[in-house]
């Protein structure tokens, strides 16, 4: 009797998700586990909390993957204004840390508003050409431009530029997905040349640096250039096999920084090599490719604007972490897709790949 129960209730667990994809999720999430354990230095602290959050960020995506997209759709405007009111509430209510101001209390926790409109931008924009969709005119693309501005202003005045890089890049893939004329972005990148003086002109001087230390981070080996120098160390003395776990020099002795988020991708090359990084980038192209095959079934406009925008943001976010800690591209607090600790980017993640599964499920349906 018991047997059947079970059975009922785990089918009833397992209906709404997608068996590829939490495949290969769980595969990086168990060596994320592993790998934080070191990073941590053999402490289980932090995976304890991971573990509370990670479990937090599966109940929804679970709840999402149940409904409908065009249900979820329609949370899309409130949401939108919600992420927009709590990023000006940053501004006047925001905790500072390190001299940037991204966070808000709520008392027993903390939350960064910025993580929110990672996946409230792109689901404003495909509801709004959704609704367009019969209609559309240039016009509603310049609409849509100015929705994508707003967020993304507000968050460069914390300053957080790798953010506000990533919901702009999200934001712009639904706008290339929703028929965005070639000539209008070719335009856009030449105008975004010519002003790249001026935008030089207004960079706060940590940034410049960025910039300037990516060319040579030799130029201030114990400042600025401190994270790549020995992020390279790290990479480049785990050679074709890795260290061994547990056994990282530069993770063990604390010579790299950030190393249980930024910059975790050093600890796993220490540790595993060029071989363990070569499973690692397998296991992200399987779920870009899952994601892929998603996007090109989905049923309706918001579906295929939404799937694209969730997967080419997350092809974004795991190209740019591991460019940056490689030493290819400049420093900008990129963290490493379900990777690298973090509750709120944890749970934005979950909850875009929870999309991903309702617009599947209604393939399937």
């Amino acid at each position: 009797m018991k047997t059947p129960l079970i059975k009922l209730i785990w089918q009833r667990i397992k209906e709404p998700l997608d068996g590829w994809l939490m495949l290969f999720l769980g595969l990086i999430f168990a060596v994320s586990m592993v790998l934080l354990y070191s990073a941590n230095n053999q402490s289980f602290d932090k995976i304890d909390n991971k573990l509370i959050y990670t479990m937090m960020a599966l109940t929804v995506m679970w709840l999402i993957a149940r409904m409908r997209p065009q249900s979820v759709m329609n949370f899309a405007p409130p949401i939108y204004v919600i992420g927009v009111l709590l990023l000006i509430a940053v501004h006047f209510k925001g905790i500072t840390v390190n001299g940037s101001t991204r966070w808000l209390s709520l008392g027993v926790t903390r939350i960064q508003p910025s993580e929110i409109l990672k996946i409230a931008l792109p689901m404003m924009l495909a509801w709004f050409f959704q609704k367009y969709e019969l209609s559309l005119r240039w016009w509603h693309y310049l609409v849509a431009a100015g929705l994508m501005l707003v967020p993304v202003a507000l968050v460069l005045k914390q300053p957080d530029l790798g953010t506000a890089l990533l919901i702009a890049a999200a934001g712009f893939f639904v706008l290339f997905f929703a028929g965005l004329p070639w000539k209008v972005i070719f335009s856009g990148i030449v105008l975004a040349g010519a002003s790249m003086p001026l935008v030089w002109n207004h960079l706060h001087d940590y940034q410049r640096k960025r910039v300037l230390t990516l060319i040579d981070p030799t130029t201030d080996p114990l400042g600025t250039g401190y994270h790549i120098i020995q992020s390279m160390i790290a990479i480049g003395s785990g050679g074709p096999w890795g260290k061994g776990w547990l056994n990282g020099t530069q993770t063990h002795l604390d010579y790299i920084p950030e190393r249980t988020t930024d910059f975790i991708f050093a600890v796993y090359s220490e540790e595993f090599g060029l071989i363990g990084n070569l499973v690692l980038l397998v296991l992200y192209l399987l779920v870009i490719s899952r994601a892929l095959m998603i996007t090109a079934s989905a049923q309706t406009l918001y579906g295929r604007l939404m799937a694209a925008s969730i997967t080419m943001s997350f092809f974004v976010y795991a190209f740019v972490n591991m460019g940056m800690v490689s030493g290819i591209l400049p420093v900008v607090g990129v963290p490493l897709p379900f990777m690298s600790y973090g509750g709120t980017a944890t749970v934005t993640l979950f909850i875009g790949m929870g999309m991903l599964m309702g617009i599947s499920n209604l393939r399937r349906n």
